[in-house]
């Protein structure tokens, strides 16, 4: 996967668990708080991933003089 389809879907995945966890906030339905958590920190964790794909990219292509 690329690093930009990472951070697409960390954002993706951010977002539906933000609104997961303002339905289950409004709803008092735990459960759903919680998935919409654990949905939350999917996406930066992507997000996360997608960075340091770019990192690498960025010093690989330094080392090789592609930059």
């Amino acid at each position: 996967m690329s690093s930009t389809t990472d951070k697409i879907k960390g954002l993706a995945n951010e977002a539906v668990g933000n609104i997961k966890q303002g339905v289950g906030n409004a709803t008092g339905n735990d459960r759903l708080v919680a998935e919409g958590k654990v949905q939350e920190l999917k996406g930066e964790a992507q997000k996360t991933v997608g960075d340091v794909k770019d990192g690498a990219k960025n010093l690989a292509d330094k080392v090789t003089g592609k930059r």
